[in-house]
């Protein structure tokens, strides 16, 4: 399956309901335990994924740039990033939350068109902009 829009859909099928269960799992616990214990979970099950896999090989072949780079990926993305969305997930409304964080997509298309000089149709452009016009009209709804 190689259909980058099906495959963005169960991505965002996957994050639809994460934080149905994430809200639900941060009942009478700290954010940054509910933070550990499903990193915990995410990389137990990926180790387990790689070794059954014979990944492993690859893995360790990876450049050092290139583990550089997965590194600050990770640290944003995976540890500051997602800290915050637990906090936020703890302190307000699941879906409050989960739209604030539906924003990153616009800014990634900005960062990327700036850093990576990464080119976008009008029709592509626009619609960044009411994915963000749409989060600001939610956010004011509130």
């Amino acid at each position: 399956m190689r259909n980058p829009w099906l495959l963005g859909v169960l991505g965002a099928l996957c994050w639809g309901l994460a934080p149905i269960f994430g809200k639900l799992g941060l009942r009478g616990i700290d954010p940054v335990d509910g933070l550990i214990a499903r990193s915990f979970v995410t990389m137990s099950a990926i180790l387990v994924w790689a070794i059954g896999a014979g990944r492993m090989g690859a893995v360790a072949a990876i450049s050092p740039k290139a583990w550089f780079y997965l590194a600050l990926e990770a640290l944003l993305a995976t540890l500051v990033g997602d800290l915050f969305y637990f906090l936020a997930l703890k302190h307000g409304t699941a879906g409050v939350a989960a739209i604030a964080l539906s924003v990153s997509p616009v800014l990634t298309v900005g960062l990327a068109s700036l850093f990576l000089h990464e080119g976008y149709t009008f029709l592509q452009a626009l619609g960044a902009l009411l994915v963000a016009g749409g989060i600001l009209l939610v956010a004011m709804g509130g």
